[in-house]
């Protein structure tokens, strides 16, 4: 029985890390020299709970998630990520990963009081970053 155990635990332990290594997905080459940048707020300044932020995009355009139009793709603002989302993999969907599908370019954040980081990465048509990643430098604001 014991060993019946183990077995199941070493492969209920297998198929987990095989599952967490996903497959990369094809990636769409990003246009040389192509730069996301967040217009406002600016780093470093205070704002309150309810904060605009505006992005900015050179060097490509903006098309709604689903349109593969080549020399496109959509913001996503990354709110107090760490790590960049992985390359070939679909950016994550959560409060701290933003999509912007429809084409937006800015947005209202509301924010709890304190010190919090936001970045943009473009991604393409399926949500995958480019390659190379566009992304925006992170910047730091303080919400009081």
């Amino acid at each position: 029985m014991k060993r019946i155990l183990l077995a199941l635990a070493l492969t209920t332990f297998a198929a987990g890390a095989i599952a967490a290594q996903a497959p990369a997905l094809p990636t769409t080459k990003a246009t040389g020299g192509a730069e996301v940048y967040i217009i406002s707020p600016s780093d470093g300044a205070t704002v309150g709970q309810h904060v605009v932020v505006r992005f900015g995009l050179k060097g490509m355009g903006v098309a709604p998630a689903g349109m593969a139009k080549e020399g496109t793709g959509h913001h996503h603002l990354l709110v107090d990520v760490k790590d960049l989302p992985a390359a070939g993999q679909p950016i994550a969907k959560d409060d701290n990963h933003i999509h912007f599908g429809g084409g937006q370019t800015e947005t209202t954040l509301t924010l709890k009081p304190g010190k919090h980081t936001l970045q943009l990465e473009l991604g393409d048509a399926n949500h995958i970053p480019f390659d190379p990643a566009v992304v925006s430098k992170k910047i730091t604001i303080h919400v009081k």
